[in-house]
Order: C-alpha cells, then sequence, then structure tokens
C-alpha cells in the first residue's frame, strides 16, 4: 500500500489528488483512497494539520494534492467588525474550532452554536464549504497531541534530573 509520510515543499500542484474533511486532515494515522482510486495510508507526525493545497509524497516520490473537502458548516456574515469580532470571541470561548477570513467566521455545523451567534445577532447560513480553521485551533484538543507533549516535557525533566550530576564533574 501507497504511504504518504512526508509533506513536499515548492510543488505547487500534483496529478493526484486526495480529498479529506477537516477531521481527516487531522489525524496522522488514516487509510484513505486517492482520485485514482488507489488505497493509500497517512502515516505523518502527530500534530500535523493538512490544509488544502499542501503536496503529500512518499518514499517513491509520488505526489499527491491535498484537497479541503467541501462539508457542512455554520457560516457567519456580518459587515459589522464589532459583532463579527464579538461572535468570534463567544465560538473561541468554547473551543471551537473556527475558519475566520475576511468574508465570513465558520464553524463545523453546530444548533447550539447557531442559537449562540443568533442570540448575540448575528446571522447564520448552512453552506457546504472547505474548512480550514485557524492554526491553533486543535492544539488543545486533540488528545494524542497533548498528551505527547506533556510527555515529552517530563521526559526531558527526568532526563535532566538523572543526568544533572554530570555537569558536576
Amino acid at each position: 500500500m501507497i504511504k504518504l509520510d512526508r509533506k513536499v515543499e515548492g510543488v505547487s500542484s500534483a496529478e493526484l489528488k486526495l480529498e479529506l474533511s477537516i477531521d481527516q486532515r487531522i489525524r496522522s494515522r488514516l487509510r484513505v483512497t486517492l482520485s485514482d482510486g488507489q488505497d493509500a495510508g497517512l502515516d505523518l507526525p502527530r500534530g500535523v494539520i493538512l490544509r488544502g493545497g499542501e503536496i503529500l509524497s512518499n518514499a517513491d516520490g509520488l505526489l499527491v494534492e491535498v484537497v479541503a473537502a467541501a462539508e457542512g458548516l455554520s457560516v457567519v456574515r456580518s459587515a459589522d467588525p464589532l459583532l463579527k469580532s464579538r461572535i468570534c470571541y463567544h465560538l473561541g470561548n468554547r473551543h471551537v474550532p473556527l475558519e475566520i477570513n475576511a468574508d465570513y467566521v465558520s464553524y463545523q455545523h453546530d444548533h447550539v452554536l447557531d442559537d449562540m451567534v443568533i442570540g448575540l445577532g448575528g446571522e447564520v447560513s448552512f453552506e457546504k464549504l472547505p474548512f480550514e480553521p485557524e492554526a491553533g485551533a486543535y492544539g488543545g484538543h486533540s488528545h494524542s497531541h497533548s498528551h505527547s507533549h506533556s510527555h515529552e516535557h517530563s521526559h526531558n525533566h527526568d532526563g535532566n534530573h538523572s543526568h544533572g550530576h554530570h555537569h558536576s564533574h
């Protein structure tokens, strides 16, 4: 099976495509099907979030372009920058991954959040769009990520302690 285990810089497109939802693009290990029907597996470093347009490769130099799949999103459009800021603040307070761009704010469709936005005076529409959330959106959430982090720190910590005596020599 094809194992895509690296991102390639400096390549702008590839013939093979791989369309993934955001939930798939935040997973470092995943079985996928390429645009030509071939099975492949993602095997990327933990904590990597794939973005539409990025190019993945394998040991053989195969190139595959990541496509952000359109998915059901709640979309908030507002010409009022203050209202838009308040909506982002309240959504961010709930640790919801958000895409914030010049035209709109979007998040994975959720009735409870929609009601909150409407309560703040915003308007919500349901649209099928690719979802590219803010970079830090998943940092604290993916458990594997936060655990590996605290893990690394504790290891360095213990490491420093047990080897701390070598410095005095």
